[in-house]
């Protein structure tokens, strides 16, 4: 007996550090699940909603073991899911769906009315998926099953604009009561809460993400939104992913919320280690002490 159970702690150790990917099914996400696929100390394990994503992790070479199908606004699932797991890295975000009708609108703007400004497509979120739910109840649930696992880091993979509410972001899906949307400012109470929680966090918020290859860019990084001043703001999200793997043991990555962009193809010297960009920043965090308080009487989830 002692022999087997003894078999099975060496067999754990072999694996490595487990990490749990929420969110994998999506394009960031799948991402960071194939990075860390690549990393034979690392066990990756990929959270996931529907059956068309498990279908996608199994395309990229997942192992039946290797994903969950769970809600991450339900509680008992998400805490079965990062039982036994160091690390999580949080991918999930409200997706918007545009409105067809809306864009039938503009083209007859475009095309019959010759309208210099035919305006922008309208967006909606689903019932369950709205910001609210996904990007502060669901990311904050996600936080405390987490801390309640002994999930020892917590990478936060968020957007860039936190500090703006009058940001475009924050008014897709926005109602004309004024209700919905605020997409932005939703994760970014989610990452206060994960600031406070206690444990040992890495907010990452990109600019634009863009399909390119990684490690073909300079990365650059700073604070509080700064680098949405910069004439170009985006950045590969294969790079994204690589900023996030490497933020689960690099040193200089522990307690830190940053922001990420890069500079354009050809322009600078590419970013070989992930990891530099944390000892870029010189000890410098993104501040939360303009986030407003929560709203007495926000809905839980189940």
């Amino acid at each position: 007996m002692f022999r087997m159970l003894w078999v099975s702690l060496l067999a754990a150790s072999c694996m490595g550090m487990r990490v749990l990917v929420t969110g994998a099914g999506g394009r960031t996400g799948q991402l960071v699940f194939e990075q860390l696929q690549k990393d034979k100390s690392v066990q990756a394990v990929g959270l996931v909603r529907s059956r068309k994503a498990v279908k996608a992790l199994k395309k990229v070479g997942a192992e039946p073991l290797q994903v969950v199908r769970a809600d991450t606004t339900v509680l008992n699932e998400v805490t079965a899911a990062m039982e036994n797991c160091d690390a999580v890295v949080l991918c999930t975000s409200a997706v918007p769906k545009i409105k067809p009708l809306s864009i039938a609108k503009l083209l007859f703007k475009k095309a019959i009315l010759r309208s210099k400004d035919p305006g922008r497509p309208q967006f909606r979120f689903e019932s369950d998926g709205t910001p609210q739910e996904v990007d502060w109840l669901g990311a904050k649930l996600q936080i405390d099953a987490a801390k309640a696992a002994g999930v020892k880091k917590f990478v936060f993979i968020s957007s860039m604009g936190g500090t703006q509410p009058e940001n475009f972001l924050n008014s897709i899906g926005k109602q004309a009561d004024g209700s919905g949307g605020d997409i932005l400012l939703w994760k970014r109470k989610a990452e206060r809460y994960l600031v406070e929680s206690g444990l040992d966090y890495t907010i990452i918020h990109p600019g634009g993400l863009v399909d390119a290859p990684a490690c073909e860019r300079e990365l650059l990084v700073g604070v509080n939104d700064e680098l949405l001043k910069l004439s170009t703001r985006q950045v590969p999200r294969a790079d994204v992913a690589r900023v996030a793997c490497a933020a689960l043991t690099a040193p200089k990555a522990a307690k830190v919320s940053m922001d990420l962009a890069s500079k354009p193809p050809g322009d600078g010297v590419p970013t070989a280690n992930a990891a530099d960009v944390f000892a870029a920043l010189r000890g410098k965090s993104c501040d939360y002490s303009d986030v407003k308080p929560d709203p007495p009487s926000l809905p839980s989830l189940k």
